[in-house]
């Protein structure tokens, strides 16, 4: 596991779908439903992606936009055009006054919109899961970030908006993992750009961090020390502590700790397993360690933000 893994995870736990937009002006939509994470892949036209708080962004053919659910946004022809539609949580669509408009506007498979040539077309693909695994991820992201065009090349969004018009067994999951492929080489070249990435992301490249790093995702229960973290990745505890506190910005121990707690959070969020297996299953030797680490990360203990989740 890496730390992309760790965010497909986490914002795929509750599911994804994938949307064809097809519009003519003047069109302009309310987003309002609180995904985690959301593409936007304009593939003719043009749209402008206006915060509300925050600069409106420009979209052109060929451009994708991420936006990270930490606000509403309206999308829309222009920044002038007062929105038509409102899209709420669970992706359910109605005017301003309430009136449901899923089936009024759609077009066809998985396509959506007031005209079947609209003149701005665009595939919209949306992750509902939270989840503290992927949190540290997504807290690296701004509230949209912006690949234009010329920035990467890559024919996953163009793929997409192909194969999303398509229907027949296993298409669902065939478009799932194309956005899930999109998502990574988002992330990834978004992370790639000077000054873009947080410092664990480029630790991940470092010969001796990087190894440490995996050790410690793909196997959080095994009793890491920094000692042995350092022999296995064949450095003296003490210069690897002070690599891993310089490129990552905390020490070894921090880190894991972290990791620990939040694949914890995210297993009792997400089942129904005894805090004892929980607490086996990251690392703690009994539920009262784990408790102890988690009330004092999260302010409550499992018991309590499994049932406060619920």
């Amino acid at each position: 596991m890496d730390a992309l893994v760790g965010l497909l995870d986490g914002v795929r736990a509750h599911g994804a779908f994938v949307l064809r937009m097809a519009l003519d002006p003047p069109w302009s939509l309310r987003i309002q439903d609180e995904a985690p994470l959301t593409l936007i892949c304009v593939t003719d036209g043009t749209a402008v992606l206006s915060p509300d708080h925050g600069a409106a962004v420009h979209l052109h053919a060929g451009d994708v936009a991420l936006a990270r659910g930490t606000e509403n946004y309206v999308l829309a022809d222009s920044a002038a055009t007062p929105p038509q539609v409102v899209i709420h949580p669970g992706q359910r669509c109605t005017t301003l006054s309430g009136e449901d408009l899923t089936f009024a506007m759609a077009l066809g498979v998985r396509t959506w919109g007031n005209s079947a040539t609209g003149s701005t077309r665009a595939v919209v693909g949306a992750y509902e899961g939270h989840s503290a695994v992927s949190a540290r991820l997504l807290d690296a992201l701004p509230d949209v970030a912006v690949l234009r065009a010329a920035d990467w090349n890559s024919g996953l969004p163009q793929s997409l908006a192909d194969e999303a018009v398509h229907d027949g067994p296993g298409q669902e999951a065939f478009l799932d993992r194309l956005l899930d492929l999109l998502l990574l080489d988002f992330v990834r070249t978004w992370f790639s750009r000077p000054g873009c990435g947080p410092p664990w992301w480029a630790a991940e490249s470092d010969p001796l961090v990087g190894p440490a790093l995996r050790l410690m995702y793909n196997s959080p229960a095994h009793p890491w020390t920094v000692a042995n973290l350092a022999g296995a990745v064949g450095s003296s505890r003490a210069s690897f502590a002070r690599r891993f506190a310089a490129l990552v910005g905390e020490s070894p121990i921090a880190f894991l700790t972290s990791w620990r707690l939040a694949l914890a959070a995210d297993l009792l969020e997400s089942s129904d397993v005894t805090v004892g297996a929980v607490a086996r299953h990251v690392g703690y030797s009994t539920p009262f360690a784990l408790s102890t680490a988690f009330k004092r990360a999260h302010g409550l203990s499992p018991a309590a933000f499994r049932a406060r989740r619920r």
